[in-house]
């Protein structure tokens, strides 16, 4: 192949893929995201090409700029691998440079990874499904706006779903989170945990509600698991890099 999609997981270098660092071995060039951690960077050959397309914070960036760069490296017959956080085809918009490359004609390969939507909340000891407390999860984005746009999440319907709700890139907006989940049904009270940059040293857990989840002050990147399960505390007695 000559683009790889490759998932980064959720942060913990260890949760790397076999295969993921078998391609970055024999990359000509990396295109990787903010998050991505220097020792993933560190497997790629002291030739390769490194470049940095990550996003800030409030910086939305070009994905086109994104889709033509990996574009003019495969036909240029480079091994490229595109670095993403966590899974590529989970919110991290490795289906639109998949569709990219398809229309172009450049092969390519897609390397899943572990997402931080279940990952993080593993590492602090919640299971996102519990045979007794949630037999469903969703996961969705945090970004709030017109629900009735396309591609929009429909709060207030979740608000009225059972199970668990796993929240990605919320942590601006969970003032507007909560209280739309309220307005659909949530009881202010349901339980609510926060993990910053589970799987990793960095790791924090903040267990609150969703009546309080507003003041709860993480910074990105945290995952927001809101439901029963969140309550829980289920980890390895042998803490591992992510231990409290």
């Amino acid at each position: 192949m000559t683009v790889s999609l490759v998932g980064a997981g959720p942060g913990d270098p260890g949760l790397f893929t076999r295969r993921g660092a078998e391609l970055l071995a024999q990359a000509d060039v990396v295109v990787y995201d903010r998050l991505i951690g220097s020792e993933l960077l560190d497997l790629a050959p002291p030739h390769a090409q490194l470049v940095d397309v990550g996003k800030t914070p409030g910086d939305p960036g070009r994905q086109s700029d994104i889709n033509a760069l990996l574009i003019e490296h495969g036909r240029a017959g480079r091994q490229v691998v595109r670095l993403k956080g966590g899974d590529p085809f989970v919110f991290g918009r490795g289906g639109e440079e998949a569709e990219a490359l398809r229309n172009a004609g450049v092969e390519y390969e897609v390397v899943p990874g572990v997402s931080s939507a279940f990952a993080a909340p593993a590492a602090a000891g919640i299971p996102v499904t519990h045979r007794s407390l949630s037999t469903s999860v969703t996961v969705v984005t945090g970004r709030v706006g017109d629900a009735s746009a396309p591609g929009a999440v429909d709060w207030v319907s979740l608000g009225r779903a059972g199970g668990t709700l796993v929240i990605l890139m919320g942590m601006s907006e969970r003032a507007e989170i909560a209280e739309q989940l309220t307005r659909g049904g949530r009881a202010a009270d349901t339980p609510v945990a926060v993990v910053h940059w589970g799987t990793t040293p960095h790791q924090r857990v903040a267990r609150s509600t969703l009546g309080d989840l507003a003041s709860v002050d993480l910074p990105a990147p945290s995952v927001i698991v809101v439901g029963p399960v969140a309550e829980l505390d289920v980890g390895s007695t042998s803490r591992g890099p992510g231990a409290r």
